[in-house]
């Protein structure tokens, strides 16, 4: 059986969570009688290594930290640092929702937010949703766009961290959105993505169109985004980090060889890898196994 790694990070501005975790996962350890914990990242991050894993020890990890605001994850040794990474951007990489804030300026947010929570909760599918959404900025003016970006498009914490550490480390580093190339554009360039694919919106040069470019980057095309990535690598998918918060993130999170859910919808959290719920996308570098010390700011 191949030799996982149970991973826990906590914030990193919380001594009292961290020691917690170290206590309840460590007792976990002993009980199978493992050695004390690599730290791998000073009050904030350690492991301990299984040779054996099993359903019984998830069960275990996952109750002794179930109160504590602490991220952790089980996963294998081999093959652990990945050479490619596939990323959402909309509340994965940003802070925002673009399609949402752009209904803003328009008027009709909380209209365009509730189709848009339908559709990342997988409730509806994401194609016709986005037409829908998209139908109703017609007349838009187009320097909506830029204030939108400039006003509202933040990066996550840890973001342009985990970007920028996988490609000094030599990993590809793509951005597939079911967004906008507006917006990829300039978030790929701001974290140090080396590519960026998303949805175009069209335009009549003064406002958008109420249209976007067919056919539109969905679930599938980012599925086929991973596949095509890692083919053009001469890897695998299981050579691939993916990581998301969207029902239409949810098949390349699976197909990848960690997949990881960043506060994400129930349906995608249930079915990730891995999660990221109360600590940075940094946290997605401590889970392939890199120190502290090895993390590009």
């Amino acid at each position: 059986m191949t030799p996982h790694a149970l991973v826990f990070v906590a914030p990193s501005d919380d001594k009292p969570a961290y020691r917690e975790a170290l206590l309840m996962l460590g007792r976990v350890a002993l009980a199978r009688k493992l050695p004390p914990p690599d730290v791998l990242s000073g009050w904030e991050c350690a492991e301990w290594a299984y040779e054996r894993v099993d359903d019984e020890l998830c069960e275990e990890a996952a109750h002794a930290v179930r109160d504590l605001p602490v991220d952790w994850a089980l996963v294998p040794m081999e093959n652990r640092r990945k050479r490619l990474l596939v990323a959402d951007m909309d509340s994965t990489i940003i802070n925002v929702e673009c399609l949402d804030e752009l209904a803003d300026f328009a008027g009709i947010k909380a209209e365009i937010a509730a189709i848009t929570e339908r559709a990342m909760r997988g409730e509806i599918a994401f194609e016709p949703a986005l037409r829908e959404r998209v139908a109703k900025l017609k007349g838009l003016a187009l320097n909506a766009l830029q204030r939108t970006y400039d006003e509202r498009v933040r990066l996550n914490p840890g973001a342009a961290t985990l970007v920028r550490t996988m490609a000094a480390s030599g990993a590809r580093c793509v951005l597939v959105s079911g967004g906008f190339t507006f917006f990829t554009a300039r978030v790929a360039a701001a974290a140090g993505f080396h590519d960026d694919h998303a949805n175009v919106l069209l335009d009549d040069g003064e406002a958008l169109t109420g249209l976007v470019q067919e056919p539109i980057l969905g679930r599938e095309a980012k599925l086929d985004s991973l596949n095509r990535e890692a083919l053009a690598l001469g890897v695998t998918p299981d050579d691939a980090l993916a990581i998301g918060d969207g029902a239409n993130d949810l098949a390349m999170i699976k197909a990848a060889g960690l997949g990881v859910a960043y506060r994400a919808k129930p349906i995608v959290a249930s079915e990730a890898h891995a999660r990221i719920d109360h600590t940075s996308l940094a946290t997605a570098l401590f889970f392939q196994g890199y120190r502290k010390t090895e993390l590009v700011s």
